[in-house]
Formats: C-alpha cells, structure tokens, sequence
C-alpha cells in the first residue's frame, strides 16, 4: 500500500517514511500543501500534517475529498477537540492528536482502510494473460515471476483493461470509474499512466491505443 506522508518538517516526515516503510508501506513524502494536491491521486491513504508553510491543512483536505475517495488522515500538533472536529467536517476520515505514538498511527491507517477499502476480491482470483498475473486480492502484479510495482492508480487501470480481453476500453470510461470523472480536457493523466504501465511492463504492446477511442489489453 502507498502512503503519502504531508508534513512540513522533514526529520519527522522522514522518521515516519522509514517507520512505514518497515511494515511493508510504499512512502512518498511531501512537504506542502500544493504538492499534497498534486500528488494524492496515486496514494492509497493520505496522512495529512494540518499544520503547512503555504497552505491551510483544513483547506488541502477538502481538496483531496473533493477530487476522489481517496482516504486521508489528519495529524494534529497538540490538538484540541474543536480541532479534530474540523478536520472531521473538513473530509479526514480519522484523526491523530499528538504526541501520539507510531504504532497508534499504524493500527489507525489498518482501521481506515479496513473501513473504507471495498469487498476484498476472493482469495485466488487472479487474472492471467500468459506470463502477466494480476492478484486482484493481493493487488499484487507478477511478470513471468518477477514483482512489478505499480502505483494504485495504475493498477486500476490495468486491471480494468485486463478484465475486458479484447474490448476497447474509452478514455471517457477510465476517467469516470478510476478519476471519478476528475481529468481535465485535454489532461495528459491516462496518457502518463498508460505510458509509465507499459515501460514497467516492458513492452508497448501489453496495452494496445485505439485512436480516437481508447486501450485495449494485449500481450507482450
């Protein structure tokens, strides 16, 4: 799972980035709130600092809520009940006063995404193409037998591709089920994550454009 660590203060975002990461989270840290809004899309959960040098906290959050479910949790410095009632109002759907203590934090992303993750996929379901398996429960993709990381949103969209053999997939259909419609006209977003998709796949011919319409899976 990707983590997307927002905190102003680089010791601590990196203190965290390293606790996370040894239980197994991918971590990406930032340090603002403009770079929180450019870069939550492809984090599984957000753990949103309220206190940033540009932006107020309360403010990023909405915007994350705003733009997709993706889940965000607020750290709060010292924080006061009326505090974590705002960041509640604000879209977080947890929050943590501190000081607090990291394993805290990690037992609160679990309940998160316990909470607001989907029906898991059944244990086994997995989608083949040949060499490429696609764990739908594990979320975990293997290329004859080798791992590929892929970021939430790619895998989604590989997913959907592959889960249609042979169909063409719209661009307008990938906008709304894995953007919840929020690319702007003229976005280079799918086209970016197509691209990263087919370099960590290695080859462009596991997903095939059909111009003026969309993608198709196809294989290596």
């Amino acid at each position: 799972m990707r983590v997307l660590v927002v905190q102003q203060d680089e010791e601590v975002g990196r203190s965290l980035g390293r606790f996370l990461q040894l239980h197994g989270y991918h971590v990406d840290t930032v340090r603002t709130g403009a770079e929180a809004i450019g870069a939550h899309a492809d984090a599984d959960l957000v753990l949103l600092a309220l206190e940033l040098p540009d932006l107020d906290g309360l403010t990023v959050c909405r915007e994350i809520r705003g733009a997709g479910q993706v889940p965000v949790i607020a750290t709060i410095d010292r924080g006061t009940e009326l505090d974590r009632v705002l960041a509640l109002q604000a879209g977080a759907d947890s929050c943590v006063s501190g000081p607090y203590g990291e394993w805290e934090l990690v037992a609160r992303i679990e309940a998160v995404m316990r909470r607001v993750s989907p029906r898991a996929a059944e244990p086994g379901q997995v989608i083949f193409r040949g060499p490429l398996h696609i764990d739908l429960a594990s979320r975990e993709v293997r290329l004859h037998g080798r791992s590929v990381l892929l970021t939430r949103k790619e895998f989604e969209v590989l997913r959907m591709l592959a889960s249609r053999p042979g169909a063409v997939v719209s661009r307008e259909e990938i906008t709304v089920k894995i953007w919840n419609g929020n690319c702007p006209r003229g976005s280079r977003t799918i086209d970016t994550h197509i691209s990263s998709l087919r370099a960590k796949l290695g080859a462009r011919t596991w997903i095939r454009t059909v111009r003026g319409i969309g993608f198709r899976m196809g294989d290596a």
